[in-house]
């Protein structure tokens, strides 16, 4: 018998940064931060927020140092533009779903406008049966699948805007700005029941996540048609995650003992998040200042600290 040939193990290595990937259509956001890791050879990968199969845009990806700073992606306000086919309701609130509800569309744009209006500021929302949230270790959409219900608390999420894109007759675009945990499928549903004629979310596309854009993003294609050295290029550094935090350099001596999670004195007024530097504009973590003292919150490592200055 002639020998299958041997699967040539990759060698992974440290990577440290945030690749903004415009997720395809039809891609899990773990099978796309898998497929980007795979690419890059990189050792310790993770995203910053689950976008659904049916979802497009902006997954930011964190590798390495960029990990510890992850949860200020996902808990920054998110953009989406959404489009709904108005007239229809789902098993799913989606496309996916079959069409459980079929009603006459008369409505205009003034009527539309006034429904949007409705859900800014701060609203209540009831996560769908469909999405991953999770009940006793099982995601909600396992149960739903297999018919079971169940029950979930209402959320308190913000929605800041909802600006009209695009209108004609059954197919309405719309752009939320939005809190964390805000489901857009959910306000696409209760947007369609204001208007009198139910609606489903047919399209999804997340354009900005706190101050990353889809605009600065890449697709999967893109990445694999480059070499290993441009794919490396394309890492932006790990405090893009905290651009618009107020930044504190510490001395060479400062910067040590921080390291070491000590609280420093600092001429600083008190703040909730900064990112804090030491020599060489050399990132060491994150921190708040209270009352004078600075108080690391997420440190890195001096071998992380060394390949962001090696980089």
């Amino acid at each position: 018998m002639e020998a299958k040939p041997q699967r040539v193990k990759q060698v992974r290595r440290a990577l440290h940064g945030v690749l903004l990937l415009d997720k395809p259509l039809g891609l899990s956001s773990n099978n796309a931060l898998q497929k980007a890791k795979w690419l890059l050879r990189a050792e310790k990968a993770g995203h910053t927020g689950t976008l659904d199969p049916l979802a497009t845009g902006l997954l930011p990806l964190c590798f390495g140092a960029a990990t510890k700073f992850s949860q200020v992606s996902l808990d920054a306000d998110k953009v989406y533009e959404a489009t709904l086919r108005l007239g229809e309701r789902t098993s799913t609130g989606d496309a996916e779903g079959d069409v459980l509800q079929t009603r006459a569309v008369a409505v205009d744009r003034s009527m539309i406008e006034a429904a949007c209006a409705q859900f800014l500021g701060e609203i209540e929302q009831v996560p769908p049966m469909h999405s991953a949230l999770k009940h006793e270790g099982r995601a909600l959409y396992e149960y739903a699948r297999e018919g079971v219900e169940i029950e979930r608390k209402p959320r308190r999420v913000t929605i800041h805007s909802i600006d009209i894109l695009d209108w004609q007759h059954e197919k309405l675009r719309i752009a939320v700005r939005c809190s964390k945990g805000t489901y857009i499928r959910t306000l696409a549903e209760d947007i369609g029941e204001r208007l009198g004629c139910g609606a489903h979310l047919s399209g999804l596309r997340r354009t900005a996540s706190g101050p990353l854009s889809v605009d600065d993003a890449i697709s999967l294609d893109a990445l694999a048609a480059m070499t290993e050295a441009e794919r490396e290029a394309m890492l932006r550094p790990p405090d893009s995650l905290l651009a618009d935090w107020p930044a504190l350099s510490l001395p060479a001596d400062e910067a040590a003992r921080f390291l070491t999670g000590l609280r420093r004195r600092v001429k600083s007024a008190d703040a909730p998040q900064v990112r804090v530097y030491g020599p060489d504009r050399a990132l060491l973590g994150s921190a708040h200042v209270t009352n004078g003292e600075l108080i690391a919150d997420r440190l890195l490592s001096p071998q992380e600290v060394q390949g962001l200055q090696a980089a």
